[in-house]
Formats: C-alpha cells, sequence, structure tokens
C-alpha cells in the first residue's frame, strides 16, 4: 500500500506519464519507468530494479518465472541490494537484509536531457541495532542504467564494516554460447571448488557448468559478449574492488525453489560490490558510493 509521502509523488507525476506507481505482483508496490530511450521496473520492496529494456531491444535484465513477490523474501533476478554481508550468516537472512526491507521513495528528478533519477533509502525502522548509518539509492534510467548505492556511518567513534554488491542477473540468448571479457588475470574464490583460490587465465570466459566465483582486487568493466541476441552488455564500476560470476547449472537450479528447472540456460550473474577481503571499513562520519553503469551495444 502507498504511503501518504508516495501519494503526493503520485500526484504530482500523473502529469508527467513517466513515472507510474501500480501495484505489482504480490500486491507489492512498483514504479514504472518510461523514458525515450527505455523502460523500467522498481519496486520498493527491496528497492528492486525487477526489469530494465531499451527500446527495440531484448530486456537487459532477468527475472525468474518462480521468483517469490512476498513480504520478507527476495527477488529471484533483476538486481538485488545485497548489504551488509553476502552469502549466509546464521540466524540471519542470507546475502542481508536490504533485499528483504521495504524502502522509501524520497525523490523523482526528471533530468533536462530526459533521464529519470529516483532517489530510495531505507528507513531507520528497517535497519538493525548497532553502528548507525544511513543506506541511500539513486537509480538513473535512461539510455543507460545508472545506479549509486550510498552508506553514511553516522556514528561519532565507531567502524562501520560492511560487505555490498549490486547482484545483477543479466538476459542472454543462451548459456552456452556467451563469453565473458575483462577479468583475465584476476584472483578469485571457487565456491564450487571449496573456495579455492585461483588466478582467471582466460581472454573470454565460458559456462559450461556451476559457476560461482569471487573475483578479488578488480576494478575493471566486464562485458558480456552474447552472440545469440547480438549485443555485449557493459558492466562499468567505481569504488567497487570485487566481481562476483555465477551461473546455478543444473542440479542447483533443480534445488532452487523460487528458480525454473531451465532458467540457468537464459541468464548470468555479473554483480559489483565489495566482498570478503575487500569489505568496505567506514571511518566514523565518513560516506562510501558504489556507483556501477549499465549499458547495451549491438555487436552486428
Amino acid at each position: 500500500m502507498a504511503t501518504g509521502k508516495e501519494l503526493e509523488f503520485k500526484n504530482k507525476l500523473d502529469v508527467s506519464g513517466r513515472v507510474c506507481f501500480l501495484k505489482g505482483t504480490g500486491d507489492l508496490a512498483k514504479l514504472s519507468i518510461t523514458t525515450k530511450w527505455s523502460s523500467a521496473e522498481i519496486y520498493l520492496h527491496g528497492a528492486h530494479i525487477t526489469h530494465f529494456k531499451k527500446k527495440n531491444e531484448e530486456p537487459l535484465l532477468f527475472l525468474s518465472q518462480e521468483s517469490r513477490f512476498e513480504e520478507g523474501q527476495a527477488i529471484r533476478g533483476g538486481i538485488p541490494i545485497i548489504f551488509p554481508w553476502f552469502g549466509a550468516k546464521e540466524g540471519f537472512p542470507a546475502h542481508g537484509f536490504a533485499r528483504v526491507k521495504d524502502w522509501v521513495l524520497k525523490e523523482i528528478v526528471m533530468t533536462r536531457e530526459g533521464s529519470v533519477e529516483l532517489h530510495f533509502s531505507l528507513p531507520d525502522s528497517e535497519k538493525p541495532e548497532g553502528v548507525p548509518f544511513d543506506l541511500d539509492y539513486t537509480v538513473s534510467v535512461g539510455e543507460t542504467l545508472r545506479l549509486r548505492l550510498i552508506v553514511i556511518n553516522k556514528s561519532p567513534d565507531r567502524e562501520f564494516v560492511y560487505e555490498d554488491c549490486l547482484h545483477s542477473y543479466f538476459n542472454i540468448g543462451g548459456v552456452n554460447s556467451v563469453g565473458i571479457s575483462g577479468l583475465k588475470g584476476v584472483n578469485y574464490r571457487d565456491k564450487v571448488a571449496d573456495f579455492a583460490e585461483k588466478t582467471e587465465t582466460a581472454e573470454i570466459i565460458k559456462i559450461s557448468s556451476e559457476v560461482d566465483r569471487v573475483y578479488m582486487d578488480t576494478l575493471s568493466t566486464v562485458e558480456i559478449h552474447d552472440p545469440a541476441l547480438r549485443r555485449k552488455i557493459r558492466i562499468e564500476k567505481e569504488n567497487s574492488t570485487s566481481t562476483v560470476v555465477w551461473n546455478p547449472w543444473i542440479a542447483k537450479a533443480q534445488a532452487l525453489p523460487d528458480f525454473g528447472n531451465e532458467e540457468y540456460q537464459k541468464m548470468v550473474c555479473v554483480e559489483s560490490g565489495n566482498l570478503g577481503k575487500n569489505k568496505v571499513s567506514l571511518a566514523p562520519g565518513k560516506s562510501a558510493v558504489l556507483k556501477v553503469e549499465i549499458s547495451s551495444s549491438s555487436s552486428l
């Protein structure tokens, strides 16, 4: 249900028709955004981007047909916000609480060139006890998709240590034909091989089995080469020293309750963040901004 603040925004934006407030799947509130270049959908649950599509192009983001759209559950696909930890944590939700909490829409800005910027914030009521912090998120929908995750340590005397990641699921034409570039020479932890540390030797990474890797100490731009859809997806980032590449393959896809048995063939995750040894240690009163820009181009 929309709050008074959301309804106030809704009334202001009805004239433009660029942003619409809708009842989404599972009766969760979502925003539909349209620009001259693209369209997008964002749920307030998790401030979760579930759709981004450029005109005359297939969607860039993958969303599982089996995804749960329920309070307290993460949406499978799109771009979940992982914060303040990555992976499992006993007694707590996997990948942190940010992706399963309801965010507040604070501001919508129509830029001069035609993009739409949406500013979200995680309310204090959704944060656990501990070091006080602010968590804000800006999404800019236009010719590209630009994301900014802002963390502010509000403590006067305590350091705030956390992990963050924008867990992007990409829609692809076929997992057997895509290649991923930009990570040659980078060390990574291979979860499939019991977290063994390895070094990437491939100029173009191909996927033919389960892949679950955290590449460390890398600032590199990564590209997904997709001959089936005849396009290249480019993931540029700032203030991120980790990149995750993930595809569950057959057995894990079948084991996931919110993921279709065959959907592994049409997706790959390339995620940008700061994980493990690259986690963020934020000094009192300081802020950090994780930036990601997603674009695509024809590879004809």
